[in-house]
C-alpha cells in the first residue's frame, strides 16, 4: 500500500471523473452484469457525493452487455453488430446505474458523445453546459461514446481518452482510471518480473511514455499507452490522474485507503489551465462593451447582451472574441455563445428579449464567466 499524496488523493477533490471499463461491469463468459461490483461502486459514488464532491462516470459496457442480450457470442463483431449491441445494451446499462445509485438517493443522467463533440468548439461548449447543469442539479452523469452512430472517423476509440476529455470539459481536478493493473510499471509486469510500479509521475517524459509500450500491450483495451496519453491530456488541464486496480469490491474506497496506484500530478489547477487556453486563442471578432458591462466583468460576472455596444467581425458559436472597453482598450477575451449575426441582433437588449429577437430561446449570457478571461491589468 502507498499513502496518497496530499496534492492528489480524493479527500479534497471538488470534481471527480471515474472511468469504468467493460471487463469490470460485464462478465465476459456470460455477458451478464457484475451486479455486486456495481453496487460497491455505487457505495463509493455515494460516499463522494455525501461530502460534496461532484462525480462523473465514464462507463463502457453497452456493447458487452448488448451482445449478451442479442446472443452474438465472443467473436469479433462487425460495425453494424457493434452498433446494434450498443443500442440494446445501453438501455440495460443506464437502468442498472439508475437502480444502484437510486438506492442511495442519487439521480443519474445519460450523456452519449463522439469525438466530434469535443473537436467542434460549439458542440464542446454545449456538452460542457449540459454536464455543468446536470452536476449543479446533483445528478451523476453517466458518459459513454455514442457507439450507435460513431464510425472510425468520429470515434475516440477507447474510454481512457474519452474520460480525459470529459475531465477537461467539466473542469475536474481528479480523474481515476479503474483498470486491470494497479498502475504504471517500468516495463510490462506480465513479461518482466523486475518491473517496478511508479507511485507518482510528476512529468510525462519520453522515458515515461516508453514505459507504457505499444497500444496493444494487453494490459487493457488500448493498453497502458492510451492511459499515459490520457494523463497528458488531463494533467495539462490541471487535473491529476490515477491508474488503479478496479476489480476489488470498493475500488474508490480502496484508493482512498492507500491501494496501489500511479498518480500523475497536475500542472496547476483546472480554472487556471482553462483561462490560459482561452487567452492563447486568436480572436475571430470583437465586442465593444459599455461601462456597466466592464464593471460587471471586473466583478467576475458573465457578459450579458445588454452590455454590448458594438459587434465587429464574423464569428460562430464557440469562437474566441476580443473584448474592448468604451475607449477601445482591450479588456480580455472569451468564447461566445452566439454567432456574430445573432450577437448583432441581441446587442444592447435584455436577456429576456432574446427569444423574441431571434425567434428561438437562447442562453442568457453572451459569454459565460467560465469562458471569459480578463487581462490582469484590468481585473
Amino acid at each position: 500500500m502507498s499513502e496518497p499524496d496530499a496534492q492528489t488523493g480524493l479527500a479534497n477533490a471538488r470534481r471527480v471523473v471515474i472511468k469504468i471499463g467493460s471487463a469490470l461491469l460485464v462478465d465476459r463468459e456470460t455477458g451478464s452484469l457484475r451486479a455486486d461490483w456495481l453496487r460497491g461502486l455505487a457505495e463509493d459514488v455515494a460516499m463522494l457525493r455525501a461530502r460534496g464532491t461532484d462525480v462523473v462516470l465514464v462507463s463502457s459496457g453497452s456493447i458487452a452487455l448488448g451482445r449478451g442480450v442479442l446472443g452474438l457470442g465472443l467473436g469479433v463483431l462487425s460495425l453494424e453488430q457493434s452498433q446494434a449491441a450498443a443500442a440494446t445494451g445501453q438501455i440495460g446499462l443506464a437502468a442498472a446505474y439508475a437502480e444502484v445509485l437510486g438506492a442511495h438517493g442519487l439521480k443519474v443522467g445519460q450523456v452519449l458523445v463522439t469525438l466530434e463533440d469535443s473537436a467542434n468548439r460549439r458542440r464542446y461548449l454545449n456538452s460542457r453546459a449540459t454536464l455543468d447543469m446536470l452536476l449543479s442539479l446533483g445528478v451523476v452523469p453517466i458518459v459513454n461514446e455514442n457507439d450507435t452512430i460513431a464510425t472510425d472517423e468520429i470515434r475516440y476509440g477507447d474510454n481512457d481518452r474519452l474520460a480525459a476529455q470529459v475531465a477537461v470539459t467539466v473542469g475536474a481536478d481528479r480523474l481515476v482510471l479503474l483498470s486491470d493493473v494497479d498502475g504504471l510499471y517500468t516495463a510490462n509486469p506480465m513479461l518482466d518480473p523486475a518491473a517496478v510500479r511508479l507511485n507518482e509521475v510528476a512529468q510525462i517524459t519520453p522515458e515515461i511514455e516508453a514505459m507504457a509500450g505499444d497500444a496493444g500491450s494487453g494490459l487493457s483495451k488500448g493498453g497502458m499507452k492510451t492511459k499515459v496519453l490520457a494523463a497528458k491530456t488531463a494533467t495539462s488541464a490541471g487535473c491529476a490522474m490515477a491508474i488503479t486496480h478496479g476489480f476489488q469490491p470498493r475500488p474508490i474506497e480502496a484508493l482512498e485507503r492507500g491501494a496501489n496506484a500511479t498518480w500523475f500530478l497536475a500542472k496547476g489547477d483546472p480554472q487556471t489551465a482553462r483561462k490560459g487556453w482561452i487567452a492563447s486563442m486568436k480572436p475571430k471578432g470583437k465586442l465593444g462593451l459599455d461601462p456597466g458591462a466592464v464593471r460587471a466583468m471586473r466583478q467576475g460576472k458573465s457578459l450579458l447582451p445588454a452590455g454590448v455596444a458594438r459587434v465587429d467581425g464574423r464569428f460562430g458559436r464557440g469562437d474566441p472574441v476580443e473584448l474592448t472597453g468604451p475607449e477601445g482598450e482591450v479588456l480580455g477575451q472569451g468564447l461566445t455563445r452566439y454567432t456574430s449575426e445573432e450577437a448583432r441582433q441581441i446587442a444592447g437588449h435584455r436577456s429576456d428579449e432574446i427569444e423574441s429577437l431571434l425567434g428561438y430561446p437562447g442562453r442568457a449570457a453572451l459569454i459565460h464567466r467560465d469562458d471569459l478571461v480578463m487581462l490582469s491589468s484590468v481585473e
